[in-house]
């Protein structure tokens, strides 16, 4: 008896899920993402809100209605932002380690583990945060994970020098700093 009451609740969800599949199957399909140029209404929201990297390469703003390119921001829903130039940076300075997340708006690039051909006993990971939208020392905090393979073969998490996060973050800080010198130059 306890079996068939089971059963009947397990064709009982089933069923549902059945409904439930069958209902999707008349929800449309969105278009694929328009290139740049894109739509009339794309266009028009590009104008409104500003585009991804901003006006100036300073920084990067979304929802903002400050189309001056003053400093002040004064309509609703401000900006939110991090440094284009130590994004860029980090970006250029991790360059040989696979990305497993990049959140632009957010300034956290998490890397996958990244294990050197000089030393197969051991893997790296790198979480980068950048912490301000201006181009300052400290805004961008680096931590540095590593592991060690053991004799059974498992990882197991290891020390790693305190002088390692710093020489990223500084090497991260002076790619930005080269790359702000060469955006002025060229304007």
């Amino acid at each position: 008896m306890e079996r068939v009451a089971r059963t009947s609740k397990n064709l009982l969800i089933l069923g549902g899920v059945a409904l439930l599949l069958g209902a999707c199957a008349d929800v449309p399909v969105e278009p694929a993402p328009q290139p740049m140029g894109g739509t009339a209404r794309d266009q028009a929201q590009r104008e409104r809100f500003g585009t991804v990297w901003g006006g100036g390469g300073e920084g990067l703003t979304l929802f903002s209605t400050n189309r001056r390119g003053d400093q002040q921001d004064s309509g609703v829903g401000g900006g939110i932002g991090v440094n284009a130039f130590i994004w860029q940076a980090t970006l250029d300075t991790i360059d040989f380690i696979p990305l497993a997340s990049a959140d632009p708006f957010g300034g956290l690039i998490i890397t996958d583990w990244y294990q050197s051909a000089d030393a197969p006993g051991e893997r790296l990971k790198l979480h980068v945060q950048i912490r301000d939208s201006a181009l300052r020392a400290d805004a961008v905090r680096v931590s540095v994970f590593r592991q060690v393979r053991s004799e059974e073969g498992d990882w197991l998490d290891s020390q790693v020098e305190a002088t390692t996060a710093r020489s990223i973050e500084d090497h991260i800080l002076t790619r930005a700093r080269e790359l702000r010198v060469a955006s002025t130059a060229a304007s």
